[in-house]
């Protein structure tokens, strides 16, 4: 399966994130490219992008940076999917011909399945494994 690099690099900003919710500290714009090696011009156009879906607050100044808006475990895969990528989850086959409305229940099928398990999949798991080491999608 091959995902974009802007949902990528959201979903490691946002477990960047996740591993300090809950805490004081809001994460500057340098440090979360810092850390995990993306350009901040572009970091900075995803890090809005989920700012306008509610998924991360923003504040202004020198004390300024990132947080989560929510809890971890209440930010899906979808939801992230949503505010970066929308065209993602569209679903676009011809029912046409004599085995389109065949070719296209299979498709349908499959994309609801896909629907439902980026909505099962949480922050909180991608941000964190047993042991504590970070994994990436």
């Amino acid at each position: 399966m091959r995902i974009s690099q802007k949902i990528e690099y959201a979903c490691r900003a946002l477990a960047q994130l996740a591993k300090r919710h809950g805490t004081p500290t809001i994460t500057r714009l340098e440090e979360l490219a810092q850390r995990e090696a993306v350009s901040a011009n572009f970091l900075v156009q995803i890090l809005n992008d989920l700012r306008r879906a509610g998924l991360v607050e923003s504040k202004r100044g020198k004390e300024g940076g990132y947080l989560l808006a929510k809890e971890p475990t209440a930010i899906s895969l979808k939801e992230i999917v949503e505010a970066i990528d929308p065209s993602l989850l569209t679903f676009s086959v011809s029912s046409e011909g004599e085995s389109g409305a065949a070719v296209a229940q299979s498709w349908k099928s499959l994309a609801a399945d896909f629907h439902k398990n980026l909505a099962s999949i949480t922050l909180a798991q991608m941000s964190t494994m047993p042991g504590g080491s970070m994994f990436y999608i």
